[in-house]
């Protein structure tokens, strides 16, 4: 069988998705599926701290060597 995402539009559309598993048509698998489009939240705390911090203060160094005067 196949698996698909769909986001429902109205609340109707989840009544008429329950009557469809009912009805042994479709299996609801996880109603509260969050698509975690937020990558700092998905990424948060994965770097231990001191490299985190390398690593950052590399970022920022670079932003300001683009800001300068040449």
């Amino acid at each position: 069988m196949d698996t698909v995402i769909i986001q429902l539009t109205t609340n109707k559309t989840l009544k008429l998705l329950k009557e469809l598993e009912d009805l042994d048509l479709l299996r609801i698998l996880d109603k509260n599926y969050k698509n975690n489009n937020d990558l700092s939240d998905k990424y948060a705390g994965k770097l231990p701290k001191n490299i985190a911090k390398e690593l950052q203060d590399n970022i920022s160094q670079s932003r300001n060597q683009w800001n300068r005067d040449i």
